[in-house]
């Protein structure tokens, strides 16, 4: 009877263990940070002042510049997918540019007139995390040049 009772137990653990999803950056279920003081304990310093205060980093330093494997591009802040990564192209910007987002909705458009510019924002449809801008340049049949910042991204391998 006693091992009945340490089968039903472990059984028990083993379905409550399969039951939870792994709790990493990248749950993209995991709850989001609703203050910018729980903003500031899940990001780095960097990512912080680029996500959610609309920073950038210097031209030509990013780690996603001259990637080139096959996956996802995705938000820091939240994990969301934004961009394949056969949309991405050398713009020779300084900064990653891709062509068109993985699916309609993920990335929301501001207009932004700060510099004395008149560009477009754009940020993450989920978080709202600053990823860059989008610009109507681009080389490709959809004429459009989405500038983003690598500390804005993560990737996922295919």
């Amino acid at each position: 009877m006693k091992s009945f009772s340490y089968f039903l137990i472990s059984m028990a653990l083993v379905f409550q263990a399969c039951s939870q999803a792994p709790k990493t950056s990248n749950n993209m279920d995991a709850k989001l940070p609703t203050t910018e003081a729980e903003w500031k304990q899940k990001l780095t310093e960097e990512e912080y002042y680029i996500l959610r205060q609309k920073g950038t980093e210097r031209p030509y330093t990013g780690k996603f510049l001259m990637h080139n494997e096959n996956g996802f591009y995705t938000c820091r802040g939240c994990g969301t997918r934004l961009f394949k990564s056969d949309s991405k192209f050398d713009s020779h910007c300084g900064w990653p540019s891709f062509d068109k987002e993985i699916k309609a909705g993920v990335i929301k458009e501001t207009p932004d007139l700060t510099l004395g510019m008149r560009r477009i924002e754009i940020t993450c449809a989920k978080c709202g995390g600053h990823l860059g801008h989008v610009f109507d340049d681009g080389p490709t049949e959809t004429g459009l040049r989405y500038c983003v910042n690598s500390v804005s991204l993560g990737f996922e391998k295919n």
